[in-house]
């Protein structure tokens, strides 16, 4: 029977409390030693043909009957007032079907706001009005004829100048507001008898995701019911928003993502171009298409936060002895803040810390989620921050981590972790890099002006999934299988790891398995995100696969009249002693038969702090007469419990380091601060990394031990912590290179040149 149980979950850094339904029981975790024929093997995509062909279907690819095309009005002020709004121009237009602004627009709840057209405009972007048409470029000529008036506001953009007392309030309570606090021991003292102290500022930069696949939606309402095709990382969550928004019930909304180009954290939910197509569906009877532009995807859709943050660390006798941690983040008009200081309170035993941190309101777009938000920051800061200690104490910077990262006890928390093997990641880390040839000041590089440093930095996250996530396996009368859930793919091999799973467990080919997400007529699935799908999912298909076949083998137990305890199911046939019955040919015996196996992902154990661990080191070459870093080798090594595909694996890390090379190099939204307009809403100007820029070597390590108290799989994701560490690595690499220290990602030629400077007047 179906029964409530509480969860609780660790999702983007933050611990959440939530009340679930799950049934029957738990499987336990496979015995040590168990032989899989899927697990643990590396395997092509299942999709991979739909993928390389181009027969896979995004949302870019929809295009129905009678579609009509919507572009939107976008505020190109800051801060205003919208007082008064013509649309008789444009409506007169020859192809335009409808236009929707604050003045004639129904109430649509979205995100805590009554509407999706706001009276104040709150950044350059922000949603005016929109219109439908019957061609995108009919939909763009009729904005040009829409008159808006404006009532122009003070603003702020840069996030140091909104923390100031010269800047306008744009909350009621001002501009910035507290968000998390941590203590434990007494930093303050300890800081201050402490032999060593390190006292410094570090910044980064606005990062933008620039998915290629930028948000969209293309929604269809037949008069019963509203079916929206979205470019989406939970498609349960859009379909929520959209119930928030236009007050339908679940059973007249289906949200479908067959395939999706990219989110990394952006895509969680329902957007303002999801309500404003299917507005405009319901209006108009047709097919609507809501798609952003790159440059809208730039200044809409979301970002990274610029952080500044304040660091105090102390340490005497070889050993870190105090953190005091302090960070402000621009959340632009985003409602919630990405924890810079989550790291600092989770990653090391240390026994005096202080932290806290700060949101902060500008005009400046809204924060996004965006691949393990705050951490990548915060990361980059008490990183950089323990080496600078390191050498100040004179220690190895990897002997002082050591002493701090071996604890089995989460700091913060006080609960045990379910497992950990960071001082294994260190161990295979160390040895992948060479960090026996690492030498205090660096070494010379390749020329004269060019100094060669080696560098490390640590990474936690979370992980672990959990509960609600259901899956069904169906088995057909020819032995074929079809695995459904209403998770989505977005691009990390989900398909092919449940496949997997799902086959293992069964006992059937993985040529015989086909995948069927995206879905919401599917049962319910979590965001692909937080790291979560695979560890909430894997252990829920599992328990499915298991269900169908204890059905499967009491159904051959009947026709072959022997009993069940004698039968086993292993490559798509029925095995008794030694006889092997192809699954096909006993099903075609039962008429009409249905079997379908059903699972639920349990919840975790609240005694138990999930976590995964990792380490990445990285040479680097650093030219000192033009600033230019090159990054020779990343080693990148991962706890991350069972590995249920290698091939799969090691492509999230690769992916997640090249990102990461973004953060710490190029990637840097540019804001006017006089106008509030983003300067580089492009691929031309905003640099993320090309394939001139991947490192000459990327080395991926996992320790590949299960987790024993994760899940019924010992599995755990994998899709934040890649990009964690990599920007503090080679900020601490070029440190090592040059004596040098730069304290503000993205590490831009300016920036070391700069920090050269500094280094030289100081010596």
């Amino acid at each position: 029977m179906p029964r409530v149980v509480k969860s609780r979950e660790e999702f983007e850094g933050e611990i959440f409390e939530s009340l679930v339904l799950v049934e029957g029981k738990d499987l336990p975790l496979p015995a040590a030693g168990t032989e899989f024929s899927e697990i643990g093997r590396s395997r092509r995509r299942v999709d991979g043909v739909q993928r390389v062909t181009g027969r896979a279907r995004y949302t870019q690819d929809v295009y129905l009957p009678g579609m009509l095309y919507v572009r939107v009005l976008r505020s190109p002020y800051p801060r205003a007032r919208v007082r008064r709004i013509d649309t008789k121009k444009a409506e007169k237009l020859p192809g335009v079907r409808g236009v929707l602004h604050r003045f004639n627009a129904p109430k649509a709840a979205f995100r805590g706001e009554e509407t999706i057209f706001r009276e104040e405009v709150r950044f350059v972007g922000d949603e005016v009005a929109a219109v439908a048409a019957d061609d995108e470029q009919t939909a763009v000529e009729a904005l040009r004829l829409i008159e808006v008036d404006y009532e122009l506001l003070p603003h702020v953009v840069d996030l140091e100048e909104a923390i100031g007392d010269m800047a306008p309030r744009l909350d009621t309570d001002g501009n910035v507001a507290e968000a998390a606090t941590h203590k434990r021991g007494d930093a303050k003292r300890a800081l201050k008898e402490a032999d060593f102290v390190v006292d410094a500022t570090y910044r980064t930069s606005t990062q933008v995701h620039n998915s290629l696949e930028t948000h969209g939606a293309v929604a269809a309402w037949d008069g019963e019911q509203l079916t929206v095709y979205e470019s989406t990382q939970h498609t349960f969550g859009v379909r929520q928003g959209l119930r928030t928004a236009l007050k339908l019930p679940f059973s007249k909304i289906r949200v479908l993502c067959d395939y999706m180009g990219g989110g990394f954290g952006s895509k969680g939910g329902a957007g303002k171009y999801s309500i404003i197509a299917s507005l405009f569906s319901m209006q108009l009877g047709r097919p609507v298409r809501c798609v952003l532009t790159r440059e809208e995807e730039n200044i809409a859709a979301g970002n990274r936060s610029a952080t500044l943050q304040q660091f105090r660390i102390g340490g005497k006798a070889g050993r870190i002895t105090a953190i005091e941690h302090t960070s402000w983040a621009n959340v632009g008009q985003g409602r919630w803040v990405a924890n810079p200081t989550g790291p600092t309170n989770t990653l090391y035993d240390i026994a005096n810390l202080s932290s806290k941190s700060y949101k902060v309101v500008t005009n400046a777009g809204s924060l996004a989620a965006f691949r393990a938000p705050g951490y990548v920051e915060g990361t980059f800061a008490l990183e950089s921050a323990v080496d600078e200690l390191a050498e100040k104490m004179g220690v190895d910077p990897l002997t002082l981590r050591r002493k701090h990262a071996g604890s089995p006890k989460d700091p913060m928390s006080g609960k045990k972790y379910s497992d950990k093997h960071l001082l294994e990641c260190y161990r295979i880390g160390a040895a992948e890099i060479g960090w026996q040839r690492r030498r205090s000041g660096g070494i010379r590089g390749s020329a004269p002006h060019r100094r060669r440093g080696i560098g490390m930095a640590t990474q936690i996250w979370g992980g672990g999934g959990g509960p609600p996530a259901y899956a069904t396996v169906h088995v057909n009368p020819d032995g074929t299988v079809v695995l459904t859930a209403g998770t989505q793919d977005i691009g990390t091999g989900t398909r092919t790891v449940l496949a997997q799973i799902c086959a293992d467990e069964l006992g059937v080919d993985l040529d015989a398995m086909q995948v069927r997400i995206g879905d919401t007529d599917h049962p319910y699935g979590p965001i692909s995100a937080g790291s979560v799908t695979t560890a909430s999912m894997g252990p829920a298909v599992r328990i499915a696969a298991r269900d169908a076949k204890e059905q499967l083998l009491g159904a051959a137990a009947g026709v072959l009249e022997t009993p069940k305890a004698e039968l086993r199911l292993e490559g798509g046939a029925i095995v008794s002693k030694g006889a092997r019955t192809p699954l096909g040919e006993i099903l075609s015996k039962v008429e009409n038969n249905t079997v379908i196996g059903r699972g639920a992902r349990h919840p975790n154990d609240p005694d138990l702090s999930q976590r995964t661990f990792g380490a990445h080191f990285a040479e680097v070459e650093v030219d000192v007469h033009t600033g230019e870093i090159t990054v020779e080798h990343i080693v990148a090594v991962h706890d991350i419990g069972r590995i249920v595909n290698p091939t799969t694996a090691r492509s999230q890390v690769e992916g997640g380091v090249l990102q990461a090379l973004g953060f710490a190099l190029s990637e840097e939204r540019f804001l006017d601060r006089a106008t509030g307009r983003v300067m580089n809403a492009n691929l031309e100007n905003y640099k993320v990394p090309t394939v001139k820029d991947v490192p000459a070597k990327i080395t991926v390590k996992f320790v590949d031990r299960p987790d024993r108290k994760a899940n019924n799989l010992g599995i755990k994701g994998l899709g934040e912590p890649p990009i964690i560490p990599t920007a503090a690595a080679i900020a601490n690499a070029v440190a090592n290179a040059t004596g040098a220290r730069v304290r503000h990602a993205p590490l831009t030629r300016a920036r070391v040149l700069e920090a050269l400077a500094v280094a030289g007047a100081r010596s």
